[in-house]
């Protein structure tokens, strides 16, 4: 008997962003790879939201290669409490966070990361490119930053951040934890929390998104330190993350982090 192909559920929140909507569900929806559940969280916009994601609806539905599609409207509490609510909406074997303004990189982009997995793969993982807010392509993560992405991720990877965007990073649905409330660096401790419970974790070699620059964490910085710093000492200790601090002081005083 064969065994059934994987579902995936791709996931994207959005609040009042109409504008870049469009873009990440059309990447989305045009991928090869057809066992796909995209779900659609809006924390109830005032702008054009809710129609874009009723246009984007009728559009899968022609396709001939469909996919499962759900969507809400409704106020939510803030970021990760729409991803929460994702979660909880989602079936799929896999999850995978994509923002509105986020792009999956090319159609294939899924197939290719699909062929890449063992019955033991519990997380995917990649790189992103960097682009801005008129698609323009910067470079890497990892060639414009100083979070370099391992060929290895591990949980421990993480103590000096995050060397790896969400935005490139799959996880077995079973695995993946709700998202911390009132914390600006949820998604550090999500992705720690998941790749400690990884039995497999698969660097797929690929670029795996377009990321859109800016965001919560970037607007409010001061409060996204200091959550990094208290996510980091939950997982790392007291002391080595005190000396995981300087270390990631010394390196943003002598290399420009711009991003």
């Amino acid at each position: 008997m064969t065994a059934r192909p994987p579902l995936l559920s791709i996931i994207t929140v959005v609040f009042n962003g109409a504008y870049y909507l469009n873009g990440t569900a059309r990447s989305v929806l045009a991928q090869t790879y057809p066992h796909i559940e995209y779900i659609i969280v809006d924390g109830g916009s005032t702008d054009h939201t809710a129609t874009t994601i009723k246009l984007v609806e009728a559009a899968n539905e022609k396709l001939l290669n469909a996919k499962i599609f759900k969507w809400v409207s409704e106020p939510d509490k803030g970021l990760y409490d729409a991803m929460n609510k994702g979660l909880r909406m989602a079936t799929g074997d896999f999850v995978w966070f994509l923002n509105a303004g986020d792009e999956l990189l090319e159609t294939q982009t899924v197939e290719k990361m699909m062929m890449q997995r063992t019955p033991e793969t519990d997380v995917f993982f990649g790189e992103t490119m960097l682009v801005t807010f008129t698609r323009h392509p910067l470079g890497t993560r990892s060639a414009l930053t100083t979070q370099k992405l391992p060929e290895n991720l591990t949980w421990e990877s993480l103590r000096l951040g995050m060397v790896v965007c969400h935005q490139a990073f799959v996880a077995r649905r079973a695995i993946s934890p709700n998202f911390m409330d009132g914390n600006l660096a949820a998604d550090i401790d999500w992705v720690i929390e998941v790749l400690k419970k990884s039995r497999h974790t698969v660097n797929t070699n690929l670029v795996l998104a377009n990321y859109l620059t800016g965001g919560i964490s970037k607007q409010r910085h001061r409060q996204s330190l200091r959550d990094r710093y208290e996510i980091l000492k939950k997982h790392y200790g007291f002391w080595p993350n005190l000396f995981a601090h300087v270390q990631i002081v010394w390196r943003a005083f002598f290399a420009e982090n711009r991003y």
